[in-house]
């Protein structure tokens, strides 16, 4: 199943809405990414795999309050993975477990009872 995009319009009066409304969107299964958008920060858009619209639009107005389904969508995929990986840089790290030897301390002096 391909990514997502699932854009809701919710009436977020108050800051305590918001976050509620935000956190009922990231409680669903499948969910990857949630954030507000639009010019009044009145919408949430939701990315993820598998994500029901309407049980979240459900949930919503459950929750917060009146709830509008704007779009759902295929996500867009960003290219700029493929300019990064053209000059990789390679880094070595010398790791070492066991870097100080403590030498043998012998039993402790509880144990010589």
């Amino acid at each position: 199943m391909a990514k997502q995009k699932i854009v809701v319009k919710v009436t977020m009066n108050t800051e305590k809405k918001a976050r509620k409304a935000l956190q009922i969107a990231v409680s669903l299964s499948g969910v990857e990414s949630a954030s507000f958008v639009g010019s009044d920060k009145d919408q949430i858009a939701v990315t993820g795999e598998g994500i029901d619209s309407v049980e979240l639009t459900t949930l919503l107005r459950k929750g917060v309050g009146y709830t509008e389904l704007v779009s759902v969508g295929p996500a867009e995929e960003k290219k700029a993975d493929a300019a990064k990986e053209t000059n990789p840089t390679v880094a070595s790290l010398n790791f070492y477990p066991y870097q100080y030897y403590y030498g043998n301390y012998g039993m402790p002096y509880y144990a010589y009872a």
